[in-house]
C-alpha cells in the first residue's frame, strides 16, 4: 500500500466480520444492524456478502416483523452452524467495491477495529447480563441528546464500552472517566435510576478502576454506583485492537 493511501478491508475480512456478528448475536439481524455492528460500509456491501452466504447455504434471510429482511445463520441437523465456503479471491475488493475504514474521521485512540470490538464486548456483556443490548440516544430534560454505547430496550442498564488493551495511560484514564461522567449524567435524570456498567475487554486496562487498585477513579466508580464489568472478546479481535493501537500511538 502506497504511502498516504487509505487501507481498505478485504472481502474475505468483511464477510468473517458478519458471520461473527451473526453467531454473537441472540437473534436474525438486518442489514442496517449488521453494518453497525461489524462497521462495513457502505450498508449496500452488508447486503451483498449476505446475498452471497444465502446462496452458499450459511445464511437465512427472510421477511422480519418490522418488514426488513433479517439474516440468521443456518445450523446444519447436528446443531453446528453451517460454515461459508472461502472463496479463491485472496487480495482488495475491485474499486467499486473497496470499503473503505473510517479512521481519519474517528477521535484519536478509536478506530473501526476498536469500534467493532465494542460491538462485540457489548453482545457478550448481553449475553452475561441476559439482555439485549443496543447503541441509543438518549434525550434529558434540557432538550439535550446523548449516544450512549448501549442500553437495554426498558433501559433498565446504560453501558459504555472501551475496548483498550494493555495498561491505559493518563489520557486514556480521563477518557474512561468522561465516560463515567456521562452515565451517571443521564442517569440522574431517569427513575428508576438504572444499572451503569462500564464494559472492557482486558483486565490490565480495567484493573485502575477496579475496587482493589485502592485508587480514586476507583474509589468514586464504586462510590457512583458503577460497575466496571471485564468480558472476554476473541483472540484475533483482541490481536486487531492491539494492531490499530499500535498504528494510532507510534
Amino acid at each position: 500500500m502506497t504511502v498516504g493511501q487509505t487501507p481498505c478491508v478485504t472481502a474475505a475480512s468483511n464477510r468473517d466480520r458478519v458471520l461473527e456478528a451473526l453467531r454473537l448475536s441472540s437473534r436474525p439481524l438486518d442489514d442496517d444492524q449488521l453494518s453497525q455492528r461489524t462497521g462495513v460500509r457502505p450498508r449496500q456491501q452488508v447486503n451483498q456478502i449476505c446475498r452471497a452466504l444465502q446462496l452458499a447455504g450459511a445464511v437465512r434471510r427472510w421477511e422480519g416483523p418490522d418488514g426488513k429482511i433479517v439474516n440468521e445463520l443456518v445450523e446444519r441437523t447436528d446443531g453446528v452452524l453451517a460454515e461459508a465456503p472461502r472463496t479463491p479471491h485472496s487480495g482488495p475488493l475491485a474499486p467499486a467495491a473497496v470499503v473503505r475504514t473510517l479512521d481519519d474521521h474517528l477521535p484519536a485512540g478509536h478506530s473501526a477495529e476498536q469500534r467493532h470490538a465494542e460491538r462485540v464486548m457489548l453482545d457478550l456483556l448481553g449475553r452475561d447480563l441476559a439482555l439485549t443490548l443496543e447503541p441509543a440516544k438518549i434525550a434529558v430534560p434540557s432538550g439535550a441528546r446523548v449516544e450512549i454505547d448501549g442500553c437495554d430496550s426498558g433501559r433498565t442498564v446504560l453501558v459504555e464500552c472501551w475496548a483498550h488493551q494493555g495498561p491505559p495511560k493518563s489520557a486514556q484514564r480521563h477518557k474512561v472517566l468522561a465516560d463515567a461522567l456521562k452515565l451517571t449524567w443521564i442517569a440522574s435524570t431517569m427513575y428508576p435510576r438504572p444499572r451503569l456498567v462500564l464494559c472492557m475487554s482486558d483486565p490490565a486496562a480495567a484493573r485502575p478502576f477496579q475496587p482493589t487498585s485502592r485508587t480514586w477513579a476507583a474509589q468514586a466508580l464504586l462510590d457512583l454506583a458503577i460497575t466496571v464489568h471485564v468480558v472476554e472478546i476473541p483472540d484475533d479481535i483482541r490481536q486487531k485492537v492491539r494492531a490499530a493501537q499500535e498504528r494510532q500511538y507510534r
